[in-house]
């Protein structure tokens, strides 16, 4: 019997909502295209009648858009939490999309505790990926979540600080007494 059989647990929803986000995810990358039409697709899928397509759960969704909305930004935090010598175009597609899936939730989604999203990506790749994935998964996610933490202790707009972009100019004032 495999590790994988013997930690079986029961899943949540939720769980279940991100593990069909990483499938679609992987699918919109696999296939280039938008993974937001993916969900639209399988909404309009799961009300025909006769379909065999499950619908797609609200917290999909939120996942799905949000991690589209925001890839860059997300490829970018990931970027400079992994090893210098691992690359994230390099990584395996599922473990991207993992990846992106956890980031997405520990930088913009305030509902789900840090800790929770750092436990649900590893457990997601143990789920699919290979057997070192989980182990530096969990290692990428806990950076995330530490710098994510700190984020939270100042007040900062993540959306605005994509990593390439430059500060907005200081508004120029006068000089203190000099009247002006």
């Amino acid at each position: 019997m495999s590790d994988r059989v013997k930690k079986y647990r029961r899943h949540g929803s939720r769980y279940r909502a991100r593990r069909r986000a990483v499938d679609v995810l992987f699918e919109a990358e696999a296939r280039d295209v938008d993974p937001v039409a993916i969900v639209e697709d399988r909404v309009e899928l799961a009300r025909e009648k006769d379909s065999e397509v499950a619908p797609v759960a609200a917290y999909t969704r939120e996942i799905v858009a949000g991690v589209a909305e925001r890839l860059d930004y997300l490829d970018t935090q990931i970027e400079g939490a992994l090893l210098e010598n691992w690359e994230l175009h390099r990584l395996p597609a599922v473990d991207r999309a993992i990846l992106r899936l956890s980031t997405w939730e520990l930088i913009f989604n305030p509902e789900v505790p840090k800790r929770t999203a750092v436990v649900e990506g590893v457990e997601l790749a143990s789920e699919y990926s290979g057997d070192e994935a989980s182990s530096y998964i969990n290692g990428v996610l806990d950076q995330l979540a530490g710098r994510a933490e700190r984020a939270a202790e100042k007040p900062a707009d993540p959306e605005t600080e994509t990593g390439d972009e430059k500060p907005a100019p200081a508004e120029e004032k006068p000089a203190p007494g000099t009247g002006d």
